[in-house]
């Protein structure tokens, strides 16, 4: 018994200590800051108050409740569908062939008039003729008479251009600035071709949709339906000159693949090669998406200008020739020239190349550029070329010498060429482009006018307001039909006209892609045509186009397709199925959604495009058919508060003029009236518009209710309600007078993001439909929190049905004070279940930070009100880092292969200086003042002015932004975790937070002990970092880890890894034992990435050469007439340097 007591007193003392170590540690933790000093389930309270009072007060103003409630009353009046992607596409397609068709045809009425107008006309050297040039037009001299070539010329601004001014029944001519406006050749071709006049204004009659439509003159001049008048730069110069134009180079040849030879033996020093630069750069002009090229420089040995292609041909995109640019600059002049050698070489690879199938495998080329040669090297075209001569011999000769041009000039005659001499940099243009005639001939003799169609292009002369406009041209040669030079293959020039992009997205039914679906097309290619995330111009207020916005490749944009599965199968033009996750970016960049997409595609026959439409799975992919009489629903449809869609087509109301001052509301009362048979509606989505318009009618009402009760919303916190409908049927209500909105712009114009686009759903419909049934999705504009004038939306979705796959029927929503907003929270915040009414914590405490974030990590509420807006790792980095290694958050990693960065201007490449003819000019000054003076006569400044002024670079003072590839993150809450808690040891204090989620939200509460100093984990931000592409690695095998980091990867990039630019500090901790090394290996890189091509399909035609071609027209020395002020001008100039 005893020993028994004993033994039990030991287990009591044992218990007592053991509780009072549990004491300490209990009150030690506290003290030390871990969850216990953060009750979570006051925070609980906090959400649940705030949550209550807010979902009550959306769902109030909103009316989502009684727009539920109608839908579900006519549940069984509708029928729901699920889309079939497949017959969409090609419905699509088919509309899109028969609407570029149509251009196409009225392209083939052009060229009949023209080449029946030249038939007809007999060329008169002395003819003297006035007509309306572009430039000259309405322009008068100090006498006030109209100058030569002027004339009066009226011009009225017309809405379907922009409000340019034009005239509607006569074309203008333009001539580049560097040509007589009055030479013979100019004069007889200005004369016949208006003829054209007559077809211009027939083709717009025929089909208003039209836009420019032209006529490029092999011999120089433009002609230009409707006539505008042109206006020179500040430097009062017209550089435009149409054969330098892709759709006037595409219709003009064939694809071709040509080897530059660039003489730099000794005798090219000086001005001889800085015109042999300026004449490899023109060529380079000259080529397009469906050529290749190579540029070697010789003298005893070959110089490939770019070393890593060595033996090969690159594509000639943008980037590719941009790059060859950049190494001209650092050719110089030394040695003997050995052009056997070079020859030898060319031959080599072309044919080598030709026998990969990797090529255009139609014409070929060689251009010698070079200041003479010794022999005719007759062995070696015999040897390589002849007797098929498939290889054309182009030589241009360049210097003021013609001791040579005899050996250069029979070399082009015995191989199907054209030789030209190039004694000044005014001559280089004008010269270059005669090969382009030459390679035409085949054609010509052919008598194929082939339909040409080019990728997308910006138009600065047509803005709609929000920039200037995207265009693709379809263009048809137009040839010489005279008997007597048929042999000789003689291209008059080239008829085109443009077709904005936008008229392509009006072709396609944007609600029944759903949501988040969309269309797309691409060219031959892979090149986007149009895609809602090609973002072709950059920069706030007037913007301006990227560098290589036209050859952006469709898996920049869909870069989840890491093995170009749908991207090669569209190139091939096929028609099939594919599916992927897509992590889709939203809001400017800073949100994104994950989606699964299927993908369904198809050719446009009769073009090189393709075309494919994505559909999102899910609601995305169910469509439903409401009914109600056309009388009902008109009446519901006229009412004050309802606008539609403005980029969406319910009727086509540019077919005809007198249509285009109708709204799309005019227009469907019109069209249901059945009193105009010329106007083309969408008659299905005018019943499902109008059926939209009956069940969304007594919200109407509801609102105006509101409104009236002056009870309600008497500090009008809130001031908007609106809702928006899957036909693009919206209808706003204002709870406050237009001059007391925080936000002016919410569902206007100007808010692009947040109403019916041609290409997407607003911002809000698209989240709300991702969000759980009955709850709502609040948002808060970037950058807000200025002085009390932002606001918060808050929006839900209306589901037709009450299961998953049911389709979204609208979605609703209001736009509130960020002020009343942020007040309802605190005042939640302050509630506490304690009996006495003492709260144990308070969002008031010094030690507490509470904040209100959203979904994806950016805050709404903070004590700090200038955090408002800001993603919550940057204000605590700590508890950011945690709730990601809790699950809390996910972060998710997006691409941008459309970014520009800045880059200090000192670093820019020396190529920019072939692009800017100021360099050009310099360059050719300083060597000219050490020749004789006589030169300066012969230097025509106007050559500055024949180069594509656009550069590489946009620059901007110290700095310039130059195109790169991004990897940027974005954050999303796991939906699954409504609540957590942690501890963070930041140097032995412990930081505790709760995160609590906002009931029936997408909200999040947080609550952070700010005892601790936990800077040392520094923030997280959501800044993008440029990818850079290294060859070698310095630790580790990370084979493996760059497959998954690199999505673009192919087999030669394998050994690629992304790490960020910043020497030190890179984005991932993971990363930080690789540094960068010499930028040898970012050039070895470069390389690679310039030997990579991706899958193309090549044009359906190819005229290479015709058994009946005059190779004897094979050219001879000559330069380009310049104008009589360029003479004078230079003649000045002369005489003063002496």
């Amino acid at each position: 018994m005893q020993v028994g007591r004993c033994c039990v007193a030991s287990s009591v003392w044992f218990m007592l200590l053991l509780l009072l170590s549990s004491t300490q540690n209990i009150w030690a933790t506290g003290v030390g800051g871990t969850h216990q000093s953060i009750p979570p389930s006051v925070v609980k309270l906090w959400a649940s108050a705030f949550g209550g009072e807010m979902k009550s007060i959306s769902a109030k103003y909103s009316g989502s409740q009684l727009l539920q409630k109608k839908y579900k009353e006519y549940e069984r009046a509708v029928r729901v569908e699920e889309i079939d992607g497949l017959r969409l596409v090609k419905r699509l397609a088919k509309n899109m062939e028969e609407m570029f068709h149509k251009k196409a045809h009225a392209m083939k009425r052009l060229v009949e008039a023209a080449e029946e107008a030249h038939l007809q006309h007999e060329e008169n050297p002395d003819l003297q003729y006035e007509y309306f040039n572009a430039v000259l037009i309405n322009e008068v001299d100090e006498e006030g008479n109209n100058v030569e070539l002027g004339g009066e010329f009226v011009l009225q601004p017309n809405d379907h251009f922009n409000n340019l001014s034009v005239n509607l029944s006569l074309s203008v001519v333009q001539v580049p600035t560097n040509m007589y406006n009055k030479d013979s050749a100019i004069v007889n071709g200005v004369y016949w071709s208006e003829a054209l006049n007559k077809v211009f204004v027939d083709n717009f009659e025929r089909d208003p949709s039209l836009i420019w439509q032209y006529f490029g003159s092999a011999k120089g001049f433009f002609r230009q339906y409707p006539g505008i008048k042109w206006k020179p730069d500040e430097h009062g110069v017209i550089a435009f000159d149409c054969r330098n134009r892709k759709w006037y180079i595409q219709a003009a040849t064939s694809p071709k693949d040509v080897v530059i030879l660039v003489d730099v033996s000794g005798s090219m020093k000086g001005l001889r090669l800085t015109i042999a630069r300026q004449t490899v750069s023109s060529i380079l002009d000259t080529l397009g998406d469906d050529d290749f090229f190579n540029i070697i420089a010789y003298n005893e040995e070959l110089h490939y200008v770019e070393p890593c292609l060595n033996g090969t041909l690159v594509q000639a995109d943008v980037t590719n020739k941009d790059h060859f640019r950049e190494h001209l600059d650092k050719l110089f002049a030394q040695g003997i020239g050995m052009l056997d050698i070079a020859l030898t070489e060319a031959f080599d690879l072309l044919s080598d190349f030709n026998k990969t199938g990797r090529g255009s495998e139609c014409s070929q080329a060689i251009m010698l550029v070079t200041d003479g040669a010794v022999d005719t090297y007759d062995a070696i075209f015999e040897k390589y070329n002849w007797p098929e001569r498939k290889v054309r011999i182009f030589p241009y000769l360049i210097g003021r010498e013609s001791a040579f041009a005899d050996n250069l000039k029979w070399m082009a005659c015995a191989n199907k060429g054209y030789f030209t001499q190039i004694s000044t940099l005014a001559d280089v243009q004008e010269n270059v482009m005669e090969y382009l005639h030459v390679l035409s001939r085949p054609k010509v003799i052919d008598r194929e006018h082939d339909t040409v169609w080019t990728e997308a292009y910006i138009d600065s002369t047509l803005d709609d307001g929000q920039g200037p406009v995207l265009m693709t041209t379809v263009a048809m040669p137009v040839f010489s039909t005279k008997n007597e030079t048929r042999n000789r293959g003689i291209l008059l020039g080239v008829v085109g006209t443009d077709v904005p992009v936008s008229e392509l997205l009006k072709t396609i039914p944007k609600y029944k892609l759903g949501i988040h679906g969309y269309a797309f097309a691409i060219t031959n290619n892979g090149y986007i045509l149009t895609h809602p995330d090609l973002r072709p111009l950059y920069g706030d207020g007037k913007k301006r186009r990227k560098p290589n916005y036209s050859s952006v490749d469709l898996s920049e944009v869909e870069w989840e397709d890491k093995d170009d599965t749908l991207r090669n199968a569209m190139v091939n033009r096929k028609t099939g199925t594919f599916s992927m996750e897509v992590t889709k970016s939203v809001d400017k960049g800073k949100r994104v959604l994950v989606l699964h997409n299927d993908y369904y595609y198809t050719d446009i026959k009769g073009t090189p495009f393709s075309l494919g439409v994505a559909l999102s799975r899910g609601h995305g992919k169910y469509f439903f058919r409401g009914n109600v009489t056309v009388e009902e629903g008109l009446h519901d449809l006229e009412h004050p508060d309802v606008a539609l869609a403005d980029e969406w087509t319910y009727c086509n109301t540019d077919e005809h003029p007198e249509h285009r001052y109708l709204s799309q509301i005019e227009a469907i009362k019109i069209y249901l009236s059945g009193q105009e048979p010329r106007l083309h509606c969408d008659k299905e989505l005018i019943q499902e518009v109008l059926f939209d318009a009956v069940v969304t009618a007594p919200l109407e009402a509801y609102w105006t209710s509101l409104v009236l009760n002056k009870s309600e919303n008497s500090d009008k916190g809130v001031e908007i309600a609106y809702l928006g409908t899957r036909t693009g049927l919206s209808r706003i209500n204002l709870f406050v007078v237009p001059d007391e909105l925080t936000n002016q712009d919410f569902l206007t114009a100007e808010d692009k993001e947040g109403v019916f686009n041609a290409d997407h759903f607003p911002l809000w419909y698209k989240r709300a439909a991702e969000q759980v049934p009955g709850t709502f999705i609040y948002s808060l504009p970037f950058n807000s929190g200025s002085e009390n004038r932002s606001v918060v939306l808050a929006s839900t979705a209306i589901q037709l049905l009450d299961e998953r796959k049911s389709p979204i029927a609208a979605a609703v929503g209001i736009q509130m004070k960020l002020e009343f907003f942020q007040r309802k929270f605190w005042t939640a915040s302050r509630q506490c279940a304690a009996l006495d009414g003492k709260c144990s914590i308070s969002c008031d405490d010094e030690h507490i930070n509470c904040y209100l974030i959203d979904n994806n990590g950016f805050i709404l509420v903070a004590e700090d009100y200038t955090l408002t807006g800001n993603f919550f790792g940057e204000a605590e980095g700590a508890v950011m880092n945690k709730l990601l290694q809790m699950g809390s958050f996910k972060r998710v990693t997006l691409y941008d292969y459309q970014a520009l960065c800045w880059v200090h201007s000192e670093s820019s490449d020396s190529g920019h200086t072939l692009l800017d003819p100021y360099f050009t000019f310099f360059a050719a000054v300083k060597w000219i003042l050490t020749e004789l003076v006589i030169f300066l006569v012969e230097f025509n400044l106007y050559s500055w002015w024949n180069s594509d002024l656009t550069t590489k670079a946009q620059r901007a003072g110290p700095h310039m932004q130059v195109p790169c590839d991004t990897e940027y993150p974005a954050f999303v809450s796991e939906r699954t975790i409504k609540e957590n808690m942690g501890n963070i040891d930041c140097d032995g204090c412990i930081k505790s937070f709760v995160i609590q989620q906002i009931p029936s939200s997408n909200l999040f509460m947080v609550v952070v002990d700010n005892k601790c100093d936990c800077s040392q984990f520094g923030p997280i931000t959501m800044d993008p970092i440029e990818i850079m592409y290294i060859l070698q690695l310095l630790q580790g095998d990370m084979a493996e880890m760059s497959r998954s980091l690199f999505p673009k990867s192919t087999s030669s990039l394998m050994k690629s890894v992304v790490v960020g630019k910043v020497h030190s500090k890179v984005y991932s901790t993971h990363f930080q034992f690789l540094t960068l090394t010499s930028t040898a290996h970012n050039e070895s890189l470069k390389c690679e990435r310039l030997k990579m091509q991706k899958d193309r399909r090549r044009p359906d035609t190819c005229h290479p050469f015709h058994p009946e071609e005059n190779s004897m027209e094979c050219g001879g020395a000559g330069s380009l007439t310049t104008s009589l002020s360029a003479t004078v001008l230079l003649a000045l100039m002369a005489m003063f340097l002496r």
